[in-house]
């Protein structure tokens, strides 16, 4: 797996969109890619993008289902194996709400509180699909810090979109 500096969010940042950039494109859903990473070794964890995996999976979806995997436990039991300083890279702000019925992604970090500390997005969630997602105010309210890697939004924007219909 890809060697990152510690605190290197920009490289972070990149690979995580180099996860979105996986994910095929369509009209109902954004590209987004995510990352996970051990803070304290500096050690990535799992990476998950749009649709890796079968149903309509989102990237943070993706990762925590992965790791759980990994670890032999259901994504619910995830938090009693993860270590205790986690940062989640993801290229959009994790969704409030799922128009699918799946779980939206931020109860799923929500969940891992105390585990995941910070999540990196690279833009806040436009509001093409959901409006007003109130992401960032569920995970600050919990003690999760959100913070804008900058320098990625038309980037993001543009994978995030590929395969929408422009109006």
């Amino acid at each position: 797996m890809t060697t990152i500096p510690p605190g290197d969010h920009k490289a972070y940042m990149r690979l995580a969109l180099e996860q979105a950039q996986k994910s095929p494109p369509k009209p109902t859903n954004y590209r987004v890619g995510a990352v996970l990473v051990d803070s304290a070794t500096n050690e990535i964890l799992v990476t998950g993008y749009t649709l890796e995996l079968s149903g309509n999976t989102h990237a943070e979806q993706t990762c925590f289902v992965k790791l759980a995997e990994k670890h032999g436990v259901s994504e619910e039991d995830l938090k009693s194996v993860l270590p205790g300083d986690l940062a989640l890279y993801t290229t959009v702000e994790p969704c409030s709400k799922r128009l699918s019925g799946n779980l939206p992604c931020v109860e799923r970090v929500l969940r891992l509180a105390g585990s995941i500390r910070t999540v990196y997005v690279g833009i806040m969630e436009p509001e093409t699909f959901v409006a007003e997602n109130t992401g960032k105010k569920s995970l600050e309210d919990a003690g999760i810090a959100v913070v804008h890697v900058e320098g990625f939004e038309k980037e993001i924007l543009d994978v995030a979109t590929a395969g929408h219909v422009k109006g």
